[in-house]
């Protein structure tokens, strides 16, 4: 399947899951419930992926966790705060880079537009969908 193949469907299962439950609630409900709704699609989906920081090879034993990885391919970070801000686009930049994966989404959840808090990055660009 094609990454942008992958991309339509998320969109529209994430249209499914706010027009379902409404904004506001913790990000582990719309992870909870998006991965239902991607899973109904046929997607394969994995849930708080670890991710490991490696430096000169060397394994940091720190790391960190994607939210959900579709496909192997897409990694979704949810939120659900007042706006999105800079510091959650490089979030999600930096684990594009530690993970070598092509592209990522950003939701913010808590809101009354959707499409306004969707960003999709690609490449290190950054585009509203």
């Amino acid at each position: 399947m094609m990454i942008n193949d992958v991309t339509y469907k998320v969109r529209g299962a994430i249209y499914s899951v706010i027009n379902e439950l409404g904004p506001g609630l913790l990000e582990s409900v719309y992870e909870a419930a998006l991965k239902v709704e991607l899973e109904a699609l046929g997607l394969k989906v994995e849930l708080q992926v670890p991710v490991h920081v490696l430096y000169k090879g060397t394994d940091l034993g720190l790391g960190f966790r994607l939210d959900l990885l579709v496909e192997d391919m897409l990694i979704i970070e949810l939120k659900s705060v007042e706006s999105i801000q800079n510091v959650h686009l490089k979030q999600l930049l930096t684990y594009l880079k530690l993970t070598g994966k092509p592209v990522g989404l950003l939701v913010n959840f808590n809101t009354s537009d959707i499409n306004a808090n969707i960003k999709r990055l690609v490449n290190g660009k950054i585009d509203n969908i």
